[in-house]
């Protein structure tokens, strides 16, 4: 399912930003996602990489800026921020974002799309249901996926599949 609002070439500068720390996620033997959050005023205020290649599959970066930002931001300023990221919030992290209250999601890569992408690979499902965050979160505005650089993450992609 393709998100609901538009990326602006602001928000396609954030989402750059996500696939290099997803691409050095995989430099660094993890799967390649990368995330930013943005405060209202336009300042980056934590950025993360994968870190699950521990055994962690909770260590996603949208998880880390959801309880980061619970700690750190208050509850106006979570709601009027956005967090980019390399590849849409799995159902945790969608409900760790809404749990916390931020605001605007923008992904350059959908779920849908890793989904076709894992099945032309041939990679067998993973234990949780890959639900869009329009199911997991309704409530949270979102954009994506971004055509031009969703071909740049399904490589990153490619490229760890390849690597198992």
């Amino acid at each position: 399912m393709a998100g609901t609002g538009q990326i602006t070439q602001e928000d396609r500068e954030y989402l750059r930003r996500c696939v290099e720390l997803a691409r050095s996620a995989l430099d660094c033997g993890d799967e390649p996602f990368g995330s930013i959050l943005v405060d209202p005023n336009g300042r980056q205020r934590i950025a993360d990489r994968n870190r699950v290649a521990s055994g962690d599959h909770t260590r996603h970066p949208e998880f880390a800026i959801a309880r980061w930002s619970a700690e750190h931001l208050t509850p106006e300023t979570r709601a009027r921020s956005t967090v980019y990221t390399s590849g849409e919030h799995c159902p945790m992290c969608a409900a760790a974002h809404a749990w916390v209250g931020l605001g605007r999601i923008v992904y350059a890569a959908s779920t849908e799309q890793l989904i076709s992408w894992n099945r032309e690979w041939g990679v067998p499902p993973g234990p949780v249901a890959p639900l869009p965050i329009s199911t997991v979160a309704p409530g949270v505005p979102i954009a994506g996926p971004d055509p031009e650089l969703s071909a740049e993450v399904k490589e990153l992609h490619r490229r760890a599949t390849s690597m198992r």
